[in-house]
């Protein structure tokens, strides 16, 4: 299992303050024969709409000494979960 960011609580106490209901701690996706974890799964019923939403959040705090690296490595598990999520 990987570690969880610094920020992971407060992401998620700030979600659930927001009203979102946490379903997943961590997402777990799987793209062909690749299983994907992404930190926290959420919904939230729209009552005017009757339906409801759901989001994957992936939480990063880039303090490593090298942000364009964090931030490269970001934007990779970001298009891989993309495409995943979509797949789903």
């Amino acid at each position: 299992m990987a570690a969880k960011d610094i920020f992971h609580d407060a992401v998620r106490n700030v979600l659930e303050k927001e009203g979102w209901v946490i379903t997943n701690d961590p997402l777990r996706i799987r793209a062909g024969r690749v299983d994907m974890q992404i930190d926290l799964g959420a919904e939230r019923i729209i009552a005017a709409e009757r339906g409801e939403e759901k989001i994957a959040v992936e939480i990063k705090s880039f303090i490593s000494p090298s942000n364009i690296s964090e931030f490269h490595m970001a934007l990779g598990q970001f298009l891989n979960y993309r495409v995943a999520l979509e797949e789903q």
